[in-house]
């Protein structure tokens, strides 16, 4: 049921302007845990799609919450890795419609288990400016943003301007030469700072140690993501294939899915 949020949430008011109205599905109650934004392109490599997932899912076992656009891509990836029950998705439309249609299982899953929210009504469609303002609530809610891969001039880098005028922390993944050339260029200019250890990452934000999980399955924690199955061969050339004849995993349209 879409719902009038009926109070004010503190991070918001580092915005331009707070919102005049917001609406949301799900558990409000996420909106008072400590969050952390993570926003990137929506078509990441394969390298980004792991360590997105990596991230966002470890963050998430150690009580942060996961804010994001709902976008395909990085903001995709990073609710997975979150867990639906610990993930903010901010949207750019009006509750009543799910955009991107592709991501629209996903989005249903975090109505129900987590939580959707925007400043449009019902009936609005996304629109460019739509998504600008999405960008900075989805900033805006964060302690820190985290940008996992970008392009220059990307959506992803309205989102560290909102950043930079909040004066939030920014972090990136590390990056190759001529790979996510935004995100170097921010590193290269002192804006940001480079994640080189995810552990070490988490264990400065939270203050303790972090939580161990007994050996998790890589092969299975990989497919989470629904790679393709050709960079799932090329990783994991051996047991792509085990797994498939064990029903742990299946392969539709060129893309690898847990069963």
């Amino acid at each position: 049921m879409i719902t009038q949020l009926d109070f004010k949430i503190p991070e918001l008011n580092a915005m331009k302007k707070y919102p005049q109205e917001l609406y949301f599905i799900g558990n409000s109650e996420l909106l008072k845990r400590r969050k952390i934004s993570i926003v990137g392109t929506r078509r990441p490599s394969s390298y980004t799609k792991e360590f997105t997932y990596k991230l966002a899912s470890k963050l998430s076992q150690n009580g942060i919450c996961i804010v994001s656009g709902a976008a395909m891509g990085v903001d995709s990836i990073a609710h997975s890795g979150a867990g639906v029950k610990n993930t903010i998705a901010v949207v750019a439309n009006g509750l009543d419609i799910r955009y991107p249609l592709v991501n629209k299982n996903q989005i249903i899953e975090i109505e129900k288990n987590g939580l959707i929210i925007s400043n449009f009504k019902e009936g609005e469609k996304a629109r460019k400016y739509t998504f600008v303002l999405r960008n900075e609530i989805v900033v805006a809610l964060g302690e820190k943003l985290i940008v996992c891969e970008a392009d220059l001039n990307s959506g992803s880098m309205t989102s560290v301007e909102f950043a930079l005028k909040q004066n939030k922390e920014i972090f990136v993944l590390p990056h190759r030469i001529n790979e996510s050339l935004a995100t170097n260029e921010l590193v290269k200019k002192g804006l940001a700072k480079v994640i080189y250890d995810i552990d070490e990452f988490i264990e400065d934000i939270v203050g303790v140690g972090i939580l161990k999980f007994d050996n998790p399955d890589e092969v299975l924690e990989y497919c989470k993501i629904s790679p393709n199955y050709d960079e799932a061969i090329l990783k994991f050339p051996d047991k792509i294939l085990e797994y498939e004849l064990d029903g742990k995993i299946k392969i539709e349209n060129g893309k690898v899915f847990l069963v």
